[in-house]
C-alpha cells in the first residue's frame, strides 16, 4: 500500500496547553493501523514561538525524531537544545515539553507506543 500526502489526515491544534498550534500530518491513522502497539505516528510542525505544553506520559512513551529547525526539549525538568538528527525519548511516567525558539519551523516525527 502507498498512501500519498493528499490522502493523509492533516490537523492543527494546541497540544497540552502549549502556545499556538502544532500542525500534524498522520502517517498512520491511529491505533488500528499500528496493530494496537501505539496511538500516533505523525510528522509534526511547530512554528517559531510555539510550544507543546508540559505533560507526563502514563501507559505509553513518546519519541521525537527532529528533521529540521531548532528548539528546546524539556526532559523531566532538564532543558536541552535539539535540532536535526536528534532523538528525544519520553518514557512511561516521564514528563516533557517542547518549544520552538528558533526562527524557522521545527519539524519532527512523533511516535507514541504503548508500554
Amino acid at each position: 500500500m502507498i498512501r500519498r500526502p493528499t490522502e493523509m489526515i492533516r490537523d492543527s491544534k494546541c497540544i497540552r496547553n502549549g502556545i499556538g498550534n502544532t500542525d500534524m500530518l498522520q502517517l498512520l491513522n491511529g491505533p488500528d493501523e499500528m496493530y494496537g502497539k501505539g496511538r500516533m505516528f505523525n510528522v509534526m510542525t511547530l512554528a517559531p514561538g510555539n510550544t507543546i505544553g508540559e505533560h507526563t506520559h502514563s501507559g505509553d512513551n513518546e519519541i521525537f525524531y527532529f528533521l529540521s529547525g531548532t528548539g528546546t526539549y524539556n526532559d523531566n525538568g532538564t532543558l536541552t537544545p535539539v535540532g536535526p538528527g536528534d532523538v528525544a525519548i519520553c518514557n512511561d511516567g516521564d514528563l516533557h515539553s517542547l518549544s520552538n525558539d528558533g526562527s524557522v519551523p521545527l519539524v519532527f516525527i512523533a511516535l507514541i507506543l504503548y508500554s
